[in-house]
């Protein structure tokens, strides 16, 4: 069962100490290998490491993203979609073959309203796949926006919600959309600035005033975020 410790566990891990000391070989090609540090910051500042730059969609296709794969664990027969489903379900579903979810209950964030069917759920990507598209993820490749369009490795990337409120917010950034619950800003700046940073993605100009004016308004919001490699 995919739970939300498993979705987090990139973010922290726990180091067991060696029972004997690596060579001076592997050392070297440890220190050599660029390991992301977790980072904690309020808001503002986070907001500020965000690199500005003008969006550009030219050759854009959703298709350039694969999803939904076989998720974090191919054995359990469930896809991506299914184990965030999973995750953040507050009463769990049944789970038949086929990864088949029936039951269950998830509170939409978004509008606070209590989902009691899996299939009336859509799993947004914080930052949608065209508006990643626009600020970097085009320069990547294939493998890597796969992981983007998949990542289980920040809590906040994949976010279970009402389908209307997935539908309403499309592809746009907080400058032209938010929640419709006031109650829920905070959290959603927080999340959004949080994975723009762990894929190194930039913000348009109109978007970087926007979070700059949330930021201003949610001064006690903390963004927890590591980066990708």
């Amino acid at each position: 069962m995919i739970t939300n410790l498993l979705r987090g566990s990139a973010a922290f891990c726990l180091a067991l100490t060696p029972l004997t000391l690596p060579s001076p070989t592997a050392m070297a090609r440890t220190a050599a290998v660029r390991v992301p540090v977790p980072a904690m910051l309020p808001l503002e500042n986070a907001v500020g490491r965000l690199p500005v730059a003008e969006e550009d969609r030219t050759g854009y296709t959703r298709d350039s993203f694969r999803h939904w794969n076989t998720g974090l664990d191919p054995a359990d027969g469930c896809n991506t979609r299914n184990e965030v489903l999973l995750a953040e379900a507050v009463q769990e579903p049944a789970v038949a073959a086929g990864c088949k979810l029936t039951g269950g209950k998830w509170i939409s964030y978004y509008d606070n309203v209590e989902v009691l069917e899996a299939g009336k759920l859509d799993i947004d990507h914080m930052v949608p796949l065209a508006e990643a598209w626009d600020s970097g993820a085009s320069t990547w490749d294939a493998k890597r926006r796969e992981a983007y369009a998949n990542d289980q490795g920040a809590a906040a990337s994949l976010v279970a919600v009402s389908s209307h409120t997935n539908r309403s917010k499309a592809d746009q950034d907080p400058a032209t959309w938010m929640p419709p619950l006031p109650d829920a800003h905070c959290r959603y700046i927080g999340e959004w600035t949080a994975t723009k940073l762990r894929w190194g993605l930039a913000v348009d100009p109109a978007e970087s005033e926007a979070l700059k004016v949330y930021a201003e308004a949610c001064e006690t919001t903390v963004v927890h975020y590591n980066p990708t490699p």
